[in-house]
């Protein structure tokens, strides 16, 4: 038997026989396929995805067909873009995987070299002198990669925004502490990174001018909101200014200036750097179909499968003036700030790839989004959001839905963004989003989005949702609207996010959460998802958060351990059932230290239920329900809710647990609730399985299995 017809012979035994290959080594005017020893150096495999990806277009075949990738570093000068004509025919698929065994990475990497050692450097610091490398660069960039990984700007000492004596607070103008502000000559390279009056986002901004004297400071872009004093952490350090020879006093720290064409760097290592690269694109590869933005439809690419895939080293972003933000600018609708994005997609599967060490979002499934499945993949140590399905704005184009985010592992997300979630669905609803394991996030675990009802009649050219509206398609009376009102618009309904294990979420922002839900449409459901060790000691966030007006969602068998403040808020006509609420941690809020609540009323009348919860306390001092009368909202009280068989107990002292259920039941509600041990399996280990005599089992109160929840096994 031939040679050729043997190794074809072998590898379909062994079940890797593709219609083509990619390697490093390869070449596009080859066939693209496994060459014999003797054809080594006259033909095999293609070099570039782009030659197999036309190869298979002419291929106009109705079968199932596979291109692997071999083992290297595949660096891209441009982004891989699949349109229509590249979708399986009928039920077929086509997949780019990789070849068993092997880790094809694609990077788009430039490697800075001829490093010279830098003299005479003007206002760099006294700790970097005779330290700091100088190479020579052409273009601009906003990331640097090293041999550890992503390396960060050079960043002044924070600082507290200064009030301006006309008292107006401004978006686009702030006030500095003296001694921070100098005349750059390359100012179009400096930002201002501020977390803007709220807690809960971080902003990015190029500074326009600044006014040593006045110590004011202004951004090309505006701020999210008024660029003040934290408001609900004042005496914060706030703000900083990035990317300054000024702030140069950290090994690893770098610093560009483009009127030089130079970059600077202090290396982690003695001796010339080595290693260090900057990246080329955000966009690696993109999945579009065919985008008619004013039409009621799309022409989808569908059935392209990307499967054991390695990303790494993509640049990150900024705002620009056009940018529509989601809620709170947490992401920016439409922007080609992924690394693998899907803009108009059906049936499409990103399969146990790895994305790693780059500067902005990792996977984005934007506008028409259906029946895809993002599952098994590992994305970690990212500057934005691990994954992202953003939708149309609201309106009566609603395409994006029956999505799928499965046993996925996302940690370390935000890295530059640091408001960034590991999961976040926006104007996208019957999704479901199950079995991720989400962990050090410096703000929410899983954000569930749309726009609140007070935007609808908001008109004028504000970035944060305002312009995601089609106005062509919604309209409303020029009126106070209701829910009622904008219910057709809100396409984040049905959502079904279970089974989820996220912890150490919070490390960085303040008021933010595990679970968020706002702005969504009905009948979402958070069940049997456990969310623990949120430790930051801001009293502003809880476990899980209905938040805004939001309604119609059931959270339900839930377990929360070791959170910080809250466990869940509840709002409205919410419902919370059958949720295990277990020693949360005392916060501070303005230095006062605040004893935990368990359960937050917020936003009434609570016209939902709230049963059969477990809430128990090993201490001495907490809060079982925190209700009553709220300064800008709607009272909200248990007894407007269905309140009854939870279960409160306080270990350290349950006389702090029955004084909680006594004035509820002197309330009307809770009737039949108890104030008892709730007899755990085995607390200290983490096992919060309900004991055969537990008396949570007489309120009709189920256990919460965790060998179900998190990440479950994958097979090869």
């Amino acid at each position: 038997m031939p040679r050729t017809l043997l190794l074809f012979f072998a590898l379909s035994l062994l079940g890797i026989a593709a219609d083509f290959y990619v390697a490093p080594s390869g070449s596009d005017t080859w066939s693209g396929k496994l060459a014999t020893p003797n054809e080594q150096k006259s033909d095999g495999p293609f070099a570039t995805v782009e030659r197999a990806r036309d190869a298979i277009r002419a291929l106009k075949s109705d079968q199932n067909l596979v291109v692997q990738l071999r083992d290297g570093h595949y660096c891209l000068k441009q982004t891989i873009v699949f349109g229509v004509q590249d979708s399986g025919k009928g039920d077929t698929t086509i997949t780019y995987e990789a070849y068993p065994n092997e880790k094809p990475t694609f990077t788009s990497d430039v490697e800075i070299t001829n490093w010279q050692k830098a003299t005479n450097i003007p206002h760099l610091p006294k700790d970097a002198q005779g330290k700091v490398w100088v190479a020579s660069v052409n273009e601009k960039f906003l990331t640097l990669f090293g041999p550890q990984g992503r390396l960060p700007r050079a960043r002044s000492a924070g600082f507290i925004p200064l009030e301006n004596s006309s008292k107006k607070s401004s978006k686009s103008q702030l006030n500095l502490p003296p001694g921070i502000l100098r005349n750059w000559s390359n100012l179009e390279d400096i930002d201002l990174i501020i977390r803007p009056h709220h807690a809960w986002v971080l902003n990015i901004l190029p500074l326009a001018s600044v006014n040593p004297k006045k110590q004011t400071a202004t951004t090309s872009i505006p701020a999210s909101y008024a660029m003040n004093e934290l408001h609900f952490l004042p005496g914060t350090e706030s703000a900083w200014i990035e990317n300054v020879i000024d702030a140069l006093d950290q090994p690893g720290e770098w610093v560009l200036n483009t009127q030089e064409k130079k970059l600077y760097l202090w290396p982690r290592a003695d001796g010339p750097p080595t290693g260090i690269m900057r990246p080329l694109l955000r966009e690696f590869i993109r999945v579009e179909g065919q985008i008619d933005i004013d039409a009621p439809t799309d022409t989808p690419v569908r059935n392209l499968i990307f499967r054991g895939l390695t990303f790494t080293h993509g640049e990150t972003y900024r705002i620009t003036p056009d940018d529509k933000g989601l809620q709170h600018d947490w992401e920016m609708h439409d922007k080609p700030n992924a690394l693998l994005r899907l803009r108009s997609t059906e049936n499409c599967l990103i399969e146990k790839c790895h994305f790693t060490q780059s500067g902005g979002t990792a996977i984005r499934l934007d506008l028409h989004s259906q029946k895809n499945s993002i599952q098994h993949n590992h994305l970690e140590h990212l500057g934005a959001t691990g994954i992202l399905i953003c939708g149309y704005g609201p309106g009566t184009k609603d395409l994006s839905h029956h999505n799928l985010i499965f046993n996925n592992h996302i940690h370390h997300t935000g890295e530059i963004y640091a408001h960034s979630p590991g999961t976040f669905l926006w104007q996208s609803g019957e999704n479901r989003v199950a079995n991720n394991l989400i962990h050090h996030t410096p703000y929410a675990g899983i954000i569930i989005s749309g726009v609140m009802t007070d935007f609808f009649s908001k008109h004028g050219n504000a970035r944060e949702l305002v312009r995601t509206i089609r106005r062509n398609e919604v309209s409303l009376p020029k009126k106070e609207l209701s829910i009622d009102d904008v219910r057709p618009f809100l396409h984040s309904h049905d959502n079904l996010i279970e089974n989820n294990e996220i912890h150490h979420g919070m490390q960085v922002l303040g008021d933010g959460n595990g679970i968020y839900i706002r702005g969504s449409g009905a009948r979402n459901i958070i069940r049997r998802n456990y969310i623990h060790h949120f430790l930051s000691s801001i009293v502003l966030q809880s476990a899980i958060r209905t938040d805004g007006g939001q309604r119609d969602t059931l959270i339900s068998e839930n377990l929360v351990y070791r959170c910080t403040a809250q466990g869940i808020q509840v709002k409205l006509n919410n419902r919370c059932e059958n949720n295990i609420i277990v020693d949360l941690i005392t916060g501070t809020h303005k230095g006062e230290s605040i004893p935990p609540t368990y359960l937050k009323l917020r936003e009434g009348p609570i016209t939902g239920t709230i049963q059969r919860n477990i809430l128990y306390h090993p201490g001495h001092k907490a809060v079982f329900f925190n209700q009553g009368r709220n300064r800008r909202l709607p009272d909200a009280w248990a007894h407007q809710a269905d309140t009854d068989h939870n279960l409160y107990h306080c270990a350290g002292d349950p006389k702090v647990s029955q004084t909680a259920l006594t004035k509820n039941q002197k309330e009307g509600v809770d009737t039949h609730s108890l104030n008892t041990a709730p007899l755990f399996v085995d607390p200290s280990k983490g096992d919060f399985r309900l004991h055969p005599d537990s008396p949570a089992h007489k309120l009709g109160i189920k256990s919460i299995d965790l060998s179900k929840i998190g990440l479950l096994p994958v097979s090869d």
